[in-house]
């Protein structure tokens, strides 16, 4: 599958299958199976399972601290209902800080977020990109900002 594997959805797996001894079900569920149907089995209990097992593996596609929203489906991020412009690397950047709900959020798994794995990335990339974040959520009237936990990572308070 094409793109980032930070940015994929993880699709439930269910096993449809003619097995129906407890041991062959036990080992789909090992195997990382989120359900398994045996046959016969009705559309309407297998549309179920697929409804179920979806809304479990979405991942949180909004998320709010203050007045600053993002919206991780529409890659959106406002303050007080006013979009602000953020490059890919800076919205990855404050979805990670917004994720970790006011914790210190390491340096290097700030680059992990921001960065696809084997990008070469030096220890001051990050700075820049922070200081600009700070900036765009400064001018558009945030009240929440990014503070640095000297010699730890960063958090957004």
């Amino acid at each position: 599958m094409p793109g980032d594997a930070r940015e994929r959805v993880p699709l439930p797996v269910i096993f449809l299958t003619a097995h129906h001894r407890l041991s062959d079900r036990l080992s789909g569920f090992s195997a990382g199976g989120d359900d398994y149907l045996p046959k016969p089995f009705h559309l309407t209990e297998l549309a179920a399972g697929l409804r179920a097992a979806l809304k479990r593996a979405a991942p949180p596609h909004a998320a709010t601290t203050g007045d600053l929203a993002l919206d991780a489906v529409r890659r959106v991020v406002s303050v007080r209902g006013t979009r602000v412009d953020l490059t890919p690397a800076e919205f990855r950047l404050l979805a990670a800080l917004m994720a970790a709900s006011g914790g210190i959020v390491r340096r290097r798994e700030l680059v992990r977020a921001a960065w696809p794995e084997g990008a070469q990335v030096h220890d001051n990339t990050l700075d820049p990109y922070l200081t600009r974040l700070r900036r765009k959520l400064r001018e558009a009237g945030s009240d929440r900002t990014i503070g640095t936990a000297r010699g730890i990572g960063h958090r957004l308070s």
